[in-house]
Protein backbone atom coordinates (compact mmCIF):
# COMPACT_ATOMS: atom_id res chain seq x y z
CA UNK A 1 0.00 0.00 0.00
CA UNK A 2 0.86 3.47 -0.65
CA UNK A 3 2.01 5.95 2.48
CA UNK A 4 -1.80 7.36 2.52
CA UNK A 5 -3.11 3.98 2.19
CA UNK A 6 -1.22 2.88 5.09
CA UNK A 7 -1.88 5.55 7.30
CA UNK A 8 -5.64 5.17 6.57
CA UNK A 9 -5.60 1.38 7.24
CA UNK A 10 -3.71 2.47 10.79
CA UNK A 11 -6.05 5.55 11.74
CA UNK A 12 -9.13 2.69 11.49
CA UNK A 13 -10.32 3.20 8.00
CA UNK A 14 -10.61 0.26 6.26
CA UNK A 15 -12.92 1.12 3.23
CA UNK A 16 -10.59 2.91 0.80
CA UNK A 17 -12.31 3.06 -3.04
CA UNK A 18 -9.56 3.60 -5.46
CA UNK A 19 -10.41 4.46 -8.87
CA UNK A 20 -8.99 5.04 -11.92
CA UNK A 21 -10.05 4.94 -15.81
CA UNK A 22 -9.28 3.54 -19.50
CA UNK A 23 -9.67 4.98 -22.77
CA UNK A 24 -9.06 8.73 -22.29
CA UNK A 25 -6.26 9.07 -25.11
CA UNK A 26 -8.08 7.01 -27.69
CA UNK A 27 -10.36 7.70 -30.76
CA UNK A 28 -12.65 5.03 -30.45
CA UNK A 29 -14.71 3.23 -28.38
CA UNK A 30 -15.70 3.59 -24.75
CA UNK A 31 -14.61 5.60 -21.38
CA UNK A 32 -14.17 2.95 -18.39
CA UNK A 33 -14.40 3.91 -15.30
CA UNK A 34 -13.74 1.23 -12.50
CA UNK A 35 -14.03 1.74 -8.92
CA UNK A 36 -12.81 -1.06 -5.92
CA UNK A 37 -12.86 -1.47 -2.21
CA UNK A 38 -10.50 -4.52 -1.56
CA UNK A 39 -11.41 -6.40 1.51
CA UNK A 40 -7.68 -6.99 2.34
CA UNK A 41 -5.07 -4.34 0.61
CA UNK A 42 -2.27 -6.58 2.63
CA UNK A 43 -3.49 -9.75 0.96
CA UNK A 44 -0.90 -11.90 -0.28
CA UNK A 45 -2.96 -12.15 -3.51
CA UNK A 46 -2.64 -8.72 -4.37
CA UNK A 47 1.48 -8.73 -4.02
CA UNK A 48 1.53 -8.77 -8.40
CA UNK A 49 -0.80 -5.90 -8.39
CA UNK A 50 0.44 -2.90 -10.60
CA UNK A 51 -0.48 0.30 -12.69
CA UNK A 52 -1.87 -1.73 -15.71
CA UNK A 53 -0.07 -0.28 -18.13
CA UNK A 54 2.91 -2.11 -16.79
CA UNK A 55 1.92 -5.52 -16.99
CA UNK A 56 1.21 -8.01 -20.18
CA UNK A 57 -2.23 -8.58 -21.59
CA UNK A 58 -1.95 -11.96 -19.78
CA UNK A 59 -1.16 -11.05 -16.55
CA UNK A 60 -4.24 -8.02 -16.64
CA UNK A 61 -6.31 -10.90 -17.54
CA UNK A 62 -5.43 -13.02 -14.66
CA UNK A 63 -5.37 -10.16 -12.03
CA UNK A 64 -8.87 -9.71 -12.77
CA UNK A 65 -9.93 -12.15 -11.51
CA UNK A 66 -7.95 -11.96 -8.79
CA UNK A 67 -9.37 -8.36 -7.95
CA UNK A 68 -12.44 -9.34 -8.73
CA UNK A 69 -12.42 -12.18 -5.88
CA UNK A 70 -10.40 -10.00 -3.02
CA UNK A 71 -13.42 -7.13 -3.76
CA UNK A 72 -15.47 -5.67 -0.73
CA UNK A 73 -17.55 -4.09 -3.53
CA UNK A 74 -16.24 -3.25 -7.14
CA UNK A 75 -17.97 -1.24 -10.51
CA UNK A 76 -17.46 -0.67 -13.78
CA UNK A 77 -19.00 2.38 -15.94
CA UNK A 78 -18.94 2.49 -19.34
CA UNK A 79 -19.26 6.07 -21.12
CA UNK A 80 -19.74 5.72 -24.49
CA UNK A 81 -18.65 7.88 -27.21
CA UNK A 82 -21.88 10.19 -28.01
CA UNK A 83 -21.76 10.91 -24.34
CA UNK A 84 -18.06 11.83 -24.57
CA UNK A 85 -18.57 14.12 -27.47
CA UNK A 86 -21.48 15.79 -25.82
CA UNK A 87 -20.07 16.58 -22.49
CA UNK A 88 -16.36 16.57 -23.35
CA UNK A 89 -13.86 14.05 -22.42
CA UNK A 90 -12.61 15.48 -18.76
CA UNK A 91 -16.47 15.86 -17.79
CA UNK A 92 -17.08 12.64 -18.65
CA UNK A 93 -14.33 11.45 -16.75
CA UNK A 94 -15.45 13.09 -13.35
CA UNK A 95 -19.23 11.86 -14.37
CA UNK A 96 -17.81 8.55 -14.63
CA UNK A 97 -16.19 8.53 -11.49
CA UNK A 98 -19.04 9.78 -9.75
CA UNK A 99 -21.07 6.96 -11.26
CA UNK A 100 -18.70 4.60 -10.26
CA UNK A 101 -18.30 5.20 -6.83
CA UNK A 102 -22.22 5.85 -6.09
CA UNK A 103 -22.18 1.98 -7.62
CA UNK A 104 -20.61 0.58 -5.15
CA UNK A 105 -22.28 -1.86 -3.34
CA UNK A 106 -20.78 -0.70 -0.15
CA UNK A 107 -20.03 2.88 0.55
CA UNK A 108 -16.08 3.75 1.27
CA UNK A 109 -15.03 5.51 4.24
CA UNK A 110 -12.36 7.27 1.64
CA UNK A 111 -11.83 7.26 -1.95
CA UNK A 112 -8.36 7.72 -4.50
CA UNK A 113 -8.36 8.82 -7.62
CA UNK A 114 -5.99 8.78 -10.07
CA UNK A 115 -4.85 12.44 -11.20
CA UNK A 116 -8.23 14.03 -10.70
CA UNK A 117 -10.35 15.16 -7.93
CA UNK A 118 -13.95 14.90 -8.26
CA UNK A 119 -15.60 18.14 -7.52
CA UNK A 120 -18.77 17.78 -5.30
CA UNK A 121 -18.36 14.25 -3.98
CA UNK A 122 -19.45 13.87 -0.69
CA UNK A 123 -17.01 11.65 0.70
CA UNK A 124 -13.60 12.27 1.93
CA UNK A 125 -11.63 11.99 -1.22
CA UNK A 126 -7.82 12.70 -2.01
CA UNK A 127 -6.49 12.60 -6.16
CA UNK A 128 -3.27 11.52 -6.09
CA UNK A 129 -0.68 12.21 -9.03
CA UNK A 130 0.28 9.10 -11.29
CA UNK A 131 -1.89 7.08 -8.54
CA UNK A 132 -1.88 3.81 -10.36
CA UNK A 133 1.99 3.80 -10.31
CA UNK A 134 1.84 4.59 -6.27
CA UNK A 135 -1.31 3.40 -4.41
CA UNK A 136 -2.68 -0.32 -4.61
CA UNK A 137 -6.15 0.64 -4.89
CA UNK A 138 -5.95 2.72 -7.77
CA UNK A 139 -3.79 -0.08 -9.43
CA UNK A 140 -6.72 -2.26 -8.67
CA UNK A 141 -8.81 -0.37 -10.32
CA UNK A 142 -6.93 0.55 -13.19
CA UNK A 143 -6.57 -3.16 -14.21
CA UNK A 144 -10.50 -3.64 -13.64
CA UNK A 145 -10.48 -0.62 -16.35
CA UNK A 146 -8.15 -1.79 -18.78
CA UNK A 147 -9.33 -5.12 -18.77
CA UNK A 148 -12.81 -4.61 -19.45
CA UNK A 149 -12.48 -1.97 -22.12
CA UNK A 150 -9.47 -4.03 -23.77
CA UNK A 151 -12.45 -6.70 -24.26
CA UNK A 152 -14.74 -4.27 -25.17
CA UNK A 153 -12.74 -3.66 -27.95
CA UNK A 154 -11.93 -7.25 -28.92
CA UNK A 155 -15.36 -7.25 -29.42
CA UNK A 156 -15.70 -4.13 -31.51
CA UNK A 157 -13.06 -5.59 -33.94
CA UNK A 158 -15.48 -8.61 -34.82
CA UNK A 159 -18.43 -6.18 -35.65
CA UNK A 160 -16.59 -3.36 -37.46
CA UNK A 161 -13.60 -5.70 -39.20
CA UNK A 162 -10.90 -4.15 -41.23
CA UNK A 163 -10.00 -0.78 -38.61
CA UNK A 164 -7.90 -3.54 -36.22
CA UNK A 165 -9.77 -2.73 -32.85
CA UNK A 166 -8.37 -5.83 -31.46
CA UNK A 167 -4.79 -4.96 -31.89
CA UNK A 168 -4.39 -0.90 -30.98
CA UNK A 169 -7.79 -0.83 -28.88
CA UNK A 170 -8.81 2.68 -30.81
CA UNK A 171 -5.67 4.66 -30.20
CA UNK A 172 -4.42 7.01 -33.24
CA UNK A 173 -2.33 4.69 -35.22
CA UNK A 174 -0.95 4.76 -39.09
CA UNK A 175 -2.94 1.50 -39.39
CA UNK A 176 -6.33 3.17 -37.45
CA UNK A 177 -5.98 6.04 -39.72
CA UNK A 178 -5.71 4.42 -42.74
CA UNK A 179 -8.66 2.20 -42.33
CA UNK A 180 -10.84 5.14 -41.44
CA UNK A 181 -9.79 6.96 -44.73
CA UNK A 182 -10.76 3.55 -46.74
CA UNK A 183 -13.63 2.58 -44.86
CA UNK A 184 -14.78 5.49 -42.87
CA UNK A 185 -16.12 6.45 -39.66
CA UNK A 186 -17.85 4.23 -37.30
CA UNK A 187 -20.50 4.69 -34.83
CA UNK A 188 -17.79 4.15 -32.04
CA UNK A 189 -15.39 7.06 -33.01
CA UNK A 190 -15.64 10.05 -31.08
CA UNK A 191 -16.54 12.96 -33.53
CA UNK A 192 -15.29 15.93 -31.33
CA UNK A 193 -11.86 14.20 -31.71
CA UNK A 194 -9.58 16.34 -33.85
CA UNK A 195 -8.71 13.60 -36.16
CA UNK A 196 -12.10 12.37 -36.48
CA UNK A 197 -13.75 15.57 -36.85
CA UNK A 198 -11.78 16.64 -39.31
CA UNK A 199 -12.39 13.46 -41.63
CA UNK A 200 -16.13 14.20 -41.43
CA UNK A 201 -15.87 17.92 -42.40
Amino acid sequence: MSGIESALYESGIKRIAGVDEAGRGPCAGPLIIAAVILKDPQSTELTRVRDSKTLSEKVREELFEVIVNQALSYSIVEIFPAEIDALGLHKSNLEGMRRAINLLETTPEYVLTDGYAIEGLALPNLAIWKGDQVALTISAASILAKVYRDRIMRAMDTQFPGYGFAKHKGYITAAHTAALKELGVTSIHRKSFANISALLN
